[in-house]
């Protein structure tokens, strides 16, 4: 009898510590970044878009948290998700513009370089990626499957992601060639329907375990590229325009139609990546965050027509831009039974943020060495959520660019390449989101901090140098 009774205890602390334990993982949420190409602050219902129709992103933010604050990594794709993807910002992190190199890929991130999907690996997560990556060509030590990845799917090379009918995909390490495809501007197997296939069937694989699911998605990025069905939602409603021939875009003979039907149809991908979460009973343990790399695309490019659709809202300047219209993008976060439904955020946050919050989400306890800082308390609407003291931006590409955010306060210098010395501008965005009336000689004990704080944000980098900033020659 009492062995038998040993027995029975032994039994009930096991199912003890197996309890506890699942109790223990089931509070690690599931992980979807949903990252859209070129889109707008301006183009989803929720932010106020009157013309394209996007009904089930609107739902994520009806569902979740709508942010008003939030800002890209940087004005371009690479950096952009190289800031994204380690927590730096452009001053620290290794891509700060977008570098090409031959035949396929962009510039890769170093092996020493730490992304969230090696962090989230570490804690058992699955990671999958489907898109764009543009970090690093295939074997590179950026390719995907060297920084944290398990699977990707999609383009390496965003200039090969310039076509949304593409001869072929990667998957991992092996070419997947596109039957009825050949680069023009329509074809049989748009890689947009792939991605979304891709991910549902990565989200059914792995329902019963924790996983990450980058989905860095092409769309609205141009050549303007849909298929027929979707365009026929739009091609009679919505008056069209000439526009100039680009030599890198192909042209589209409906190119406001296309390109509204575009984001329809990225939404449509995200409306079944909902379902799929709800079908399989996921929502209650799954984070999905949706946002944009940059703002849009500059006016008349490609076919796109960021006028015509007012697709940076109120905002000064676009893609390319550290003004307000090239850097602040949507971000909707929608976590069912945590995160509040139909609430606005106006937090100040960015890129190098998502870093910290997934790894806080997953339970990690040990400090990185990055810019980014956990919105979990925002998130989860709890009380001591650290405020960044400033953001900060550097793009070594349209003449030199730097940007920082303190408080309500908005530095922007330009022409940095032309003028080593090239003013500071100064914007208070509480009154003036436009960014239309420089107060910088208004307010010069401000400049002198926003001066300090910007030269101390700049690690030099050979390959992206500001030569006033790393001399120190600023004034």
């Amino acid at each position: 009898m009492k062995n038998i009774t040993c027995v029975f205890f032994f039994l009930f602390l096991l199912s003890a510590c197996t309890q506890e334990q699942k109790q223990v993982e089931e509070t690690k949420p599931n992980i979807i970044f949903i990252l859209a190409d070129d889109l707008g602050y301006n183009e989803l219902g929720c932010y106020g878009q009157e013309i394209i129709r996007t009904p089930h992103i609107d739902q994520l933010a009806a569902e979740g948290m709508r942010f008003t604050q939030h800002y890209s990594g940087s004005p371009v794709c690479a950096p952009s998700r190289s800031v994204l993807m380690t927590g730096l910002h452009t001053g620290h992190t290794f891509t700060r513009d977008n570098r090409e190199i031959k035949p396929e890929g962009q510039a890769p991130i170093p092996d020493s370089a730490l992304t969230i999907a090696e962090v989230l690996k570490t804690q058992g997560y699955v990671t999958a990626a489907m898109g764009k990556w543009g970090l690093g060509f295939p074997g590179s030590e950026g390719d995907p499957n060297n920084q944290g990845f398990d699977l990707f799917f999609g383009y390496n090379c965003q200039r090969h992601a310039h076509n949304h009918y593409p001869r072929y995909l990667w998957r991992n390490d092996e070419k997947i060639m596109l039957e009825g495809n050949d680069r023009t501007l329509y074809g049989e197997q748009y890689s947009q329907d792939l991605f979304t296939r891709e991910a549902l069937n990565f989200i059914e694989s792995n329902k019963d375990t924790n996983f990450f699911l980058f989905l860095p998605f092409i769309i609205p990025h141009v050549s303007i590229q849909v298929p027929d069905e979707s365009l026929e939602e739009y091609k009679d409603s919505i008056a069209e325009t000439p526009y100039d021939h680009h030599p890198y875009y192909l042209e589209h003979p409906y190119p406001h139609a296309g390109y509204a039907a575009m984001v329809t149809h990225m939404d449509k991908a995200v409306g079944w990546i909902m379902y799929r979460l709800q079908e399989l009973g996921l929502d209650e343990n799954t984070l999905v965050v949706f946002a944009s790399d940059n703002g849009p695309t500059y006016a008349r490019v490609g076919g796109a027509d960021s006028e015509f659709f007012e697709s940076a809202g109120p905002f000064r300047g676009m893609k390319g831009s550290v003004y307000e219209g090239g850097i602040r993008v949507p971000m909707i976060a929608r976590w069912q039974g945590k995160v509040e439904a139909n609430s606005t955020s106006d937090h100040l946050s960015y890129f190098p943020d998502y870093f910290a919050t997934f790894a806080d989400l997953a339970g990690v306890e040990k400090d990185f060495n990055i810019d980014g800082i956990s919105m979990t308390p925002v998130l989860l609407g709890e009380k001591g959520q650290t405020e960044h003291e400033f953001l900060y931006w550097e793009f070594p590409a349209y003449g030199g660019q730097q940007a920082i955010r303190y408080g309500n306060w908005k530095g922007v210098r330009k022409g940095l390449f032309k003028d080593q010395s090239a003013p500071l501008e100064l914007y208070d965005l509480s009154i003036d989101i436009a960014e239309s009336n420089d107060l910088a000689g208004e307010y010069p004990e401000i400049i002198k901090i926003l001066d300090s704080l910007m030269r101390s944000s700049h690690i030099p980098s050979q390959l992206f140098p500001f030569e006033a900033l790393d001399n120190n020659q600023t004034k």
